[in-house]
């Protein structure tokens, strides 16, 4: 049974002291997982991945499942503000999204779009708005949908480009009027 994640964030307060005011500091999100409704914790990316592993990023913190080992759901936090980057996924779902994010990036990488106009793109695509289109908070369907998409669009430029060279090869060769005579 799936619960849905959800993230509660707790308003900061302003406290007078005197004549100063003081903002009191945010408080951690309250992160649940979406697989079995525990709460998840805030931990170093190195106790979900080891110490012995290539890390790109020592200092990176991720809210991980209170069940893990057993849910292995986590997903990585903010570095200023520690919110999570996206939902809890499992090691199915962040394959899905590793291999999402490269189908996307293959489109700005290719020369086809940039990368703004890409998101943009599969916000369309998706029928989402664009502030919702981060592929961390995209579902196993969303995730799928986004490979799909994004492979049909550089198939469709490679066929184009394919007939442009075509078109451009007849042109080079010269063009006939219906009698066979030179245009």
């Amino acid at each position: 049974m799936k619960y849905n994640a959800q993230i509660f964030y707790h308003a900061p307060y302003i406290q007078e002291r005197g004549n100063v005011r003081m903002k009191k500091r945010k408080k951690q999100a309250e992160v649940f997982c979406p697989y079995c409704g525990r709460r998840a914790v805030l931990r170093p990316i190195t106790y979900v991945v080891g110490e012995n592993r290539r890390i790109f990023d020592p200092d990176q913190m991720v809210y991980v499942c209170s069940a893990y080992p057993a849910c292995n759901a986590y997903v990585a936090a903010n570095k200023k503000n520690l919110r999570p980057l996206g939902s809890l996924a499992d090691g199915e779902l962040r394959n899905l999204r590793i291999q999402a994010h490269r189908a996307l990036r293959s489109l700005w990488q290719n020369g086809y779009l940039s990368e703004k106009d890409a998101y943009h793109w599969l916000s369309g695509k998706l029928g989402l708005p664009e502030k919702d289109t981060h592929i961390a908070k995209f579902s196993h369907y969303r995730c799928k949908e986004t490979i799909r998409c994004c492979e049909a669009y550089i198939e469709e430029r490679r066929e184009f480009e394919k007939m442009g060279r075509r078109m451009t090869k007849s042109r080079k060769e010269g063009s006939h009027d219906t009698k066979g005579n030179r245009t």
